[in-house]
């Protein structure tokens, strides 16, 4: 057994490209319930109430939809400098940036998959102003929320076009578990859900359904607190006028609830609660071969088209 890393310790930030700025930072500050505490220079930072840190999604303005970045802070500067190192033996170079809003010094570089990924150490912690602080000292915020209400940052799910290929850099070089993936009978690897600590998944690679083509997001996920509150953000959707793609309904994979829709800007956002958490160090990747009993999804609702063939960048 090879022993495993915990150098990284989760995922600290996304950045999403927009079209329609105005119309994406209205959805995420009124319709999914994120925070804004900076905007400068095109962009806006927002935050979730239970994230710690100062910020955790980085909304630009672009001309088209998409991901700008997605950052893994480590445990340590020391492990940063080793992670880093790890890359670069591999022959993934990148370069060392100043940081940005809410986080020190950053390692730039373009993962296998094409999408541009950093890693950091140093944060800004959140600290609660007058009216925001929760009567509870270990909350960063307060939970009383507008909207879907989002909680914190979760996951993200990239595509690939060589998944096994993406996953095998990510777990050796940066310590990622394999923990689930799917290999359908006569097919390659479409898809791996990976870890960093004990959840289900932090980063999920997927097949791109267009051969050639780098870097896309499939989505970005927040958490909220239970299965109620992902109900209850299908309703907010239905009552704002935001359109379903898909949910609510439970993962086969991973055992999260889950609820997707469409930011303005065209960005596939989820609602995600639940996960079952790995506390065993030898865990064993589970293989799926096809949905469990042929269900597409674990209490059989069928998976939309547009689910496996609409990501970001939108292709022309």
């Amino acid at each position: 057994m090879t022993e495993p890393l915990y150098e990284l310790a989760h995922l600290g930030h996304a950045e999403l490209l927009t079209p329609v700025y105005d119309r994406s930072l209205a959805f995420f500050t009124e319709v999914y319930g994120l925070d804004l505490v900076h905007e400068s220079g095109g962009s806006a930072y927002l935050r979730a109430w239970g994230d710690h840190d100062l910020t955790t999604l980085k909304l630009t303005a672009a001309d088209r939809a998409g991901l700008g970045h997605v950052a893994w802070r480590a445990v340590s500067p020391q492990a940063l400098t080793r992670r880093v190192a790890a890359l670069e033996e591999r022959g993934v170079e990148g370069e060392w940036i100043d940081g940005d809003f809410g986080h020190g010094k950053a390692y730039s570089f373009i993962a296998p998959s094409g999408q541009r990924m950093e890693l950091y150490f140093e944060t800004e912690k959140y600290r609660a102003p007058a009216g925001k602080a929760s009567y509870l000292p270990n909350q960063p915020q307060s939970s009383v929320a507008r909207g879907v209400g989002a909680a914190r940052i979760d996951h993200i799910n990239v595509l690939a076009n060589d998944v096994p290929g993406t996953r095998e850099v990510m777990c050796e070089a940066l310590g990622f578990k394999l923990r689930e993936h799917l290999i359908p009978p006569g097919q390659p690897e479409v898809g791996a859900w990976l870890s960093l600590m004990n959840k289900a998944h932090d980063l999920a690679i997927t097949r791109e359904p267009v051969p050639g083509v780098t870097g896309r997001l499939h989505h970005l996920a927040y958490a909220v607190e239970n299965r109620e509150d992902v109900l209850r953000a299908a309703d907010i959707f239905c009552e704002l006028g935001v359109e379903i793609e898909f949910g609510p309904a439970k993962h086969s994979r991973t055992q999260g609830f889950f609820l997707y829709v469409l930011e303005p800007g065209g960005n596939r956002i989820e609602v995600f609660s639940g996960g079952f958490h790995i506390f065993a160090p030898d865990w064993e990747p589970v293989t799926w071969t096809t949905e469990g009993q042929g269900r597409s999804t674990a209490w059989g609702l069928e998976v939309p088209a547009s689910f496996h063939s609409h990501a970001t960048p939108v292709l022309p």
